[in-house]
């Protein structure tokens, strides 16, 4: 008995589920370029503030 009381919910939720992933847009060439280009800019920024951490540790040593 207490397997057919489980088993509803559980069919219905993978029902629900099923049917949101189906709903999904599918991503335009223009929205995969935005995205590559932001993590091209997200990468470029990490890589000009460790120059700066760099920079910064280089001035701290070359003072007497």
């Amino acid at each position: 008995m207490k397997h057919r009381e489980i088993i509803g919910p559980i069919l219905a939720v993978s029902m629900l589920l099923a049917a949101l992933a189906g709903c999904q847009k599918q991503e335009g060439p223009m929205e995969q370029a935005g995205k590559e280009a932001d993590r091209a800019v997200e990468s470029v920024g990490q890589q000009i503030e460790k120059a700066g951490e760099k920079l910064q540790d280089a001035s701290k040593s070359d003072k007497p």
